[in-house]
């Protein structure tokens, strides 16, 4: 995700002492976002949902408020904020950003980790439709308890409020950002007050402190108890977003912030709406907005609408900053990138991308119309990325940290154990909406799998006809073409073969630059990458050198850039006397493609709407050739 604030961080990885409250305030407005409104409806939801039709009790409001405390405690604090904001890769984190660490631990690809990190990378973007949705509705139908004939207004004054959110996104973040700590402290501060008045409604329901009530409920009640249990994790969605977000804010700020001020305002709120219910049951209808007088029902819409857009707003630049690393990686085709902000790279705009979680947030809206029904979809889509995460994490922490498989089991199951717990009560909500982001994942999935398998076959063909780049210098140190003034930069993906544009311009021109470089851009497994690694050039003739380019996967690929560190060591790179030759391929459905037929053509099309490789990297339009191939795949 996204931030206008960036972390200065001593040699130990941590940040200054100067920075910090900056950095703890910064990250109160956008990594709390979404686990910050989930009081909104996460307490009715599971109340609601344990109650199944009958009188809300004690024993029902006990055990919900012991699970939501307990759930907090072991899946955001223990897993998240203690343990795995530590498994930093240069500082980032995140899904995609654990699954290369893993990699990186195993000193090899493992298609197990692979996957892992594509599924919750999936769902991740699953999520950032859903999460628009369920919190602009939950904070907009506060409307309906000030002024009930505005019930008919709810779902159009959400579906306005989402679409002005996504069309802004173009403008960038950075004004939008400035002001996200500073309303989320507000809204920290009144949601805590909100619940320490109301707990003096009935003090007793402090005993859910007792995880006996917890465990008690769940097994006592059977199916109803697991659907409690779904239920009951709407309060931990959001929590991913603290590991997300570690590279923007730093994790001592972020701890500081959720130990000492996060978590205590969200257990005393949802404390209070627990004594509000037990002293009046009939208050479970609208637990968090009968937790104010009348009179402030519409300032606290509101300020709910205004935490809510924030929410969206962290999830919407987390997709886009997700998106990206995925590009980087190699799992999807190139996307238009947009940099909204010029003194901070992580501020980018997917334009592509953000038209497609709109569509996704608009079809939720109209489809589920209210909170109720999104709650079913939403818990699936956090469970499944938080048992990816933990799974990962095992292989960090064992391979990584160096600890022993024991010890690291001894760690970690018992968190997995408790996530799958939580994926398993929200499989029984299948058809009750958990269905969507599950199908969004399989199509998420399907389209990396086909990208990265018809990417393989591309290159396999394409080998077939290549020639080993030392056989034609040696055949053209025999028989010279002739020779043009000027340098020739050929992009290619493998500098060991001819590139297809260099073979094309010695076919059809007959000419030869008196400098050629083959360039190849590789993509490294951390985010950043050492400007003493950026560059890296080797002579192999008079005429030939090769050029290595490496950027990490958060880094913005700026090829000229780039090559004017080879003036330090001794290349006369000039950009107005060098042109760079890039090959365009065509292709075509093939039924000997390796891949069934609708999957060539799933190939086809995501090449063609790939963003263009000048565009990408940067590279000056008037300075480049375009060389066109077709190839059958």
């Amino acid at each position: 995700m996204t931030a206008s604030i960036t972390s200065t961080e001593t040699q130990d990885g941590q940040p200054v002492t100067s920075g910090f409250w900056a950095l703890t305030l910064g990250s109160i407005g956008v990594v709390f976002g979404d686990i910050g409104t989930s009081p909104l409806y996460a307490f009715h939801e599971a109340v609601k949902g344990a109650a199944h039709g009958e009188p809300v009790s004690r024993v029902i409001v006990l055990g919900v408020l012991s699970l939501i405390l307990w759930a907090l405690l072991i899946v955001v604090t223990a897993k998240y904020v203690l343990l795995l904001l530590r498994a930093d890769n240069n500082g980032e984190g995140g899904t995609l950003s654990l699954m290369a660490l893993g990699q990186r631990a195993l000193g090899r690809r493992s298609w197990v980790l692979l996957a892992l990190g594509v599924v919750g990378a999936s769902m991740f973007i699953g999520d950032s439709m859903i999460t628009p949705a369920i919190s602009v509705l939950s904070a907009v139908q506060g409307l309906k308890l000030a002024t009930p004939a505005l019930e008919h207004y709810v779902v159009p004054l959400t579906v306005l409020i989402l679409v002005l959110l996504f069309a802004v996104q173009s403008k960038g973040t950075a004004l939008v950002a400035s002001a996200f700590g500073p309303v989320m402290v507000v809204w920290f501060a009144v949601i805590a007050v909100m619940g320490a008045v109301h707990i003096a409604d009935d003090p007793s329901v402090l005993a859910a402190i007792n995880p006996y009530y917890a465990v008690q409920f769940v097994l006592s009640h059977g199916v109803i108890g697991l659907v409690t249990l779904g239920a009951v994790f709407l309060a931990v969605t959001g929590g991913e977003a603290l590991y997300a977000d570690l590279g923007h804010f730093g994790r001592k700020p972020i701890q500081s912030a959720w130990m000492f001020f996060v978590l205590p305002a969200l257990l005393i709120n949802y404390f209070g709406q627990g004594a509000l219910v037990l002293s009046d049951p009939s208050a479970i209808e609208h637990s968090f907005y009968r937790m104010v007088p009348e009179s402030l029902v519409l300032p606290l819409v509101g300020l709910a609408t205004a935490a809510t857009v924030i929410a969206s707003q962290a999830v919407i630049t987390g997709a886009y900053s997700l998106v990206y690393q995925a590009v980087q990686l190699g799992l999807l085709p190139r996307f238009e990138v947009r940099y909204t902000s010029e003194s901070h790279a992580g501020q980018i705009y997917l334009p592509r991308v953000n038209r497609l979680l709109l569509i996704g947030v608009m079809l939720l809206v109209l489809l589920f119309h209210t909170p109720s029904n999104l709650a079913s979809a939403y818990g699936i889509a956090v469970s499944t990325t938080m048992v990816a995460d933990g799974i990962m994490g095992f292989v960090v922490i064992w391979k990584l940290w160096n600890w022993r498989a024991a010890t690291a089991a001894a760690v970690i199951v018992p968190l997995v154990i408790v996530d799958l717990s939580f994926f398993s009560a929200n499989l029984l909500k299948l058809l009750e909406g958990a269905w969507v982001p599950l199908l969004f994942g399989v199509l998420m999935a399907g389209t990396i799998w086909t990208w990265r398998k018809g990417s393989a076959i591309l290159i396999q063909k394409t080998r077939r006809i290549e020639v080993p780049l030392d056989d034609l210098i040696r055949s053209l140190e025999k028989r010279p073409p002739h020779i043009v003034k000027g340098t020739a930069v050929f992009l290619t993906s493998d500098p060991a073969f001819v590139p297809t544009a260099l073979l094309h311009n010695l076919k059809h021109n007959k000419v030869l630059h008196e400098h050629n470089v083959i360039l190849t851009i590789e993509t490294a497994h951390t985010p950043r990458v050492d400007l003493s690694e950026r560059f890296r050039m080797e002579k192999i003739s008079d005429k030939f050198s090769k050029v290595r380019l490496r950027f990490g996967y958060m880094e913005q690929p700026n090829v000229p850039k780039a090559l004017a560190i080879a003036r330090k060591q001794g290349w006369q790179f000039d950009i107005m006397s060098t042109s760079f030759f890039v090959s365009r391929r065509s292709l075509k459905a093939s039924a000997q493609s390796g891949m069934p037929l609708w999957q060539d053509h799933l190939f086809i099309a995501l090449s063609r709407s790939a963003n263009d490789a000048t565009d990408y990297f940067q590279i000056p339009t008037g300075r480049v050739v375009e060389v066109g191939t077709q190839v059958t795949i």
